[in-house]
């Protein structure tokens, strides 16, 4: 495994659909493994393939309970409810956006052998399912909101919402 370059906005990898996956292979998989080590040492809890630097529909996500899951070629079929939070990205360190989500996502995606499966999930895990997805589209999360926040704005934001910010801050 190793950890890999993440691409920051302005790169144009980050404004283009990426491909389907369509070999699953020994390939993959080390994109996989090397996505979830990059993502460990960034940090992160959401990684997209084009975040770095490959234009292919994989991303991965940590879920609640820490545990990595891998979305190959995901779409999201339901989303329900709705909520409004802080969010930041790899590839736009140190900056956070209000940006309003779905409370609760289910995805269909292939795992690294190529077999579809099922995942809902609500709260942050659902709110990165659809930044990451939104990610193999060529969009990032900028397109959200109104404006990026200054240092201030975020701090008045966490201070505002202690009960969010009583654990480590998470970026996505």
């Amino acid at each position: 495994m190793a950890i890999r370059k993440i691409v920051e906005r302005g790169d144009s990898v980050l404004e283009k659909p990426c491909r389907p996956i369509t070999d699953f292979n020994r390939r993959l998989h080390t994109l996989l493994d090397d996505m979830a080590e990059t993502l460990e040492e960034a940090g992160g809890v959401g990684l997209a393939a084009p975040q770095v630097g490959i234009l292919r529909r994989v991303c991965i996500v940590e879920d609640s309970e820490g545990e990595i899951i891998e979305l190959i070629n995901p779409e999201i079929i339901e989303t329900e409810g709705e909520q409004t939070g802080l969010e930041g990205c790899l590839s736009i360190p140190g900056r956070y956006g209000i940006v309003t989500r779905p409370y609760r996502v289910r995805v269909r995606a292939q795992d690294r052998n190529g077999d579809y499966f099922e995942i809902e999930d609500e709260d942050l895990t659902a709110r990165c399912f659809c930044h990451e997805i939104e990610h193999l589209d060529g969009h990032l999360f900028v397109e959200h909101c109104d404006h990026l926040l200054s240092d201030e704005e975020l701090q008045q934001y966490i201070d505002d919402h202690p009960e969010l910010y009583d654990r480590e801050e998470e970026e996505e």
